[in-house]
């Protein structure tokens, strides 16, 4: 029984709990960690405070101190500022030594960290070993050289030695690396500390190029400006602008030259380099050169010169519109009788140019109209303003060359061109267009042209040729019979208008056929045949018993 009680292991009795409801306050783990800091319960006591008192207790405190900072780092080699505490341990004890080969075993192990050299290299400052801070810069420099306070620091560190060749010949091979702005003005700047303005002036010739934005060839020529050399800044400026060429201009280098020259009293140049800048410079990145050019001509300008900026404004804005749709013909003749005013004969012609460039995209008259009136103001421009016929004539055939004549076509062109040659004196070129018209679109309003031309020149034979082609063309217009008729008989050809009346009222269709009647009757009583005109009534009324012939009949009777 002995042995069964002592081979079995008890199993200690749990209490149990009689009562499992949850208790009336509540405690959490962050009550409980909050108590436990406000009672200190994990502070520890501070160690005791030690006194070394001789030389071996020092050294084995060194030892102790040593052991725990290797013990650190070969726990973790990357964590630089082991190291550095490492190192700053061993400078305070002015074991600078001991502190260099920790340095020099840190960089083993991270060569890149920027904070590991600034440290090494502020160490050796500190303590005045210039040599190995010079050292230790050139290495930084040399494996880390777009790390710029490592540039930075190392000529600061020459220039408050004195050393200002030294310094200068750090920044000259920080300078082959072409670093970011700024660094070449800290250049600068140092030279001009020390009053060597030749040598900032090459440090800025070599900037504006490594550099080239309009901003630095600004601040180029305003050093030049300070200094007194106004030769050198106008060149400057002058450089900016051919550097830059017409493709990439930039408003605010001309506004900074207009200024240079305002304040040297060159106005002429002034209004030149605004002028030369608002033809050139795209309309919409030129607002501010606007505005200072608008506020010069205000100051220092006559009524002529602030007409000018305005007339330029306003070219601006028609710039825009006309940009935006091309084939707002509208806006184009705004545009032309703008530059027009102006007087400027090659702006004229280019205006002019862009303007007929843009050709209505559908062949449908209606779009047409508008446009066609931009090539007759040409002509006229050119005829009446430029006082060059050759221009006009090409401008006229151009255009007529241009319309589908097969699916539309405008007499007005024709017959301003047969108008303009026949100022010219060139009857025959004048003849030709218009017979070249009738050949291609014949139209009622091309042949009254052209005959009317004839009638003014008394060319009867060709009148009449005309008015054969015409009645051909358009045998129903009425209109046409009688001031063929007419015109034969001012010419005394009685039997001919009467011929040309009978054949006339013998057409099957016409579009007024009232009117050709009451004009041949009109013509008889005119040439006192009251039998002939008897018998026209006679033969009207078999066509018609309307009552308006039958009144006018018996009226007409009544009279003769």
């Amino acid at each position: 029984m002995a042995s069964t009680a002592a081979g079995k292991q008890r199993i200690p009795k749990v209490a149990k709990v009689k009562n499992k409801a949850p208790a009336e306050l509540q405690i959490t783990a962050e009550q409980l960690l909050r108590e436990a800091k406000e009672r200190e319960l994990e502070l520890l006591p501070p160690p005791p405070t030690q006194k070394i008192t001789d030389e071996e207790e020092l050294n084995d405190y060194k030892l102790r101190k040593r052991k725990t900072f290797e013990d650190n780092i070969r726990k973790n080699r990357t964590v630089i500022s082991n190291w550095i505490k490492y190192a700053q341990w061993e400078e305070s004890l002015k074991e600078i030594q001991r502190a260099r080969s920790i340095y020099e075993r840190a960089l083993d192990v991270d060569h890149r960290n920027v904070t590991l050299w600034l440290k090494y290299a502020e160490m050796e400052m500190k303590n005045r070993q210039i040599n190995h801070a010079r050292n230790i810069w050139d290495r930084a420099i040399t494996i880390l050289p777009r790390v710029n306070q490592f540039w930075y620091k190392y000529t600061y560190m020459e220039e408050m030695l004195g050393n200002v060749a030294g310094a200068r010949q750090v920044f000259e091979r920080w300078m082959e690396w072409q670093p970011d702005e700024q660094a070449w003005h800290s250049y600068i700047n140092f030279e001009l500390r020390y009053k060597e303005i030749e040598r900032a002036r090459l440090v800025y010739e070599k900037f504006v190029f490594i550099h080239p934005d309009v901003k630095n060839w600004i601040k180029y020529a305003r050093f030049e400006e300070k200094h007194g050399y106004i030769g050198h800044a106008r060149k400057v400026y002058e450089r900016g602008v051919e550097f830059y060429g017409e493709d990439h201009m930039d408003e605010q280098l001309f506004v900074a030259f207009a200024k240079f020259e305002e304040k040297q009293k060159e106005f002429d140049r002034v209004r030149v380099i605004y002028k030369y800048a608002l033809d050139r410079i795209a309309k919409q990145k030129a607002q501010e050169l606007f505005k200072n050019y608008t506020v010069f001509e205000k100051k220092f300008g006559d009524r002529r010169g602030i007409e000018d900026v305005i007339v330029s404004k306003r070219r601006f804005q028609y710039e825009e519109e006309v940009r935006a749709n091309p084939h707002n013909y509208d806006a184009w003749f705004d545009y032309l009788r703008l530059v027009e005013s102006d007087g400027d004969l090659d702006t004229v012609h280019e205006v002019y140019e862009r303007a007929i460039a843009n050709v209505p995209p559908i062949q449908e008259k209606r779009h047409w109209r508008r446009y066609i009136y931009l090539w007759v103001n040409y002509a006229l421009f050119e005829e009446l303003e430029a006082k060059d016929p050759e221009k006009t004539r090409q401008v006229y055939q151009a255009c007529l060359e241009l319309i589908p004549h097969k699916k539309f076509t405008f007499a007005k062109l024709w017959l301003l061109y047969a108008q303009f040659e026949v100022r010219q004196k060139n009857l025959s070129l004048a003849r030709r267009a218009l017979g070249t018209g009738i050949g291609k679109c014949p139209k009622n309003k091309l042949f009254k042209g052209y005959i009317e031309l004839e009638l003014q020149l008394r060319e009867f034979d060709r009148c009449r040729k005309l008015y054969e082609k015409y009645l051909e063309f358009s045998p129903e217009n009425c209109t046409t019979w009688i001031k063929f008729a007419e015109l034969e008989t001012i010419l005394g050809d009685i039997e001919r208008a009467r011929a040309i009346y009978e054949l006339a009222i013998g057409q099957p269709r016409l579009d007024m056929p009232e009117v050709l009647w009451k004009s041949y009757i009109d013509f008889e009583i005119e040439q006192e045949e009251y039998e002939r005109t008897r018998n026209l009534y006679m033969r009207l009324l078999q066509r018609t018993q309307h009552v308006k012939v039958c009144y006018f009949i018996v009226k007409t009777i009544i009279l003769i």
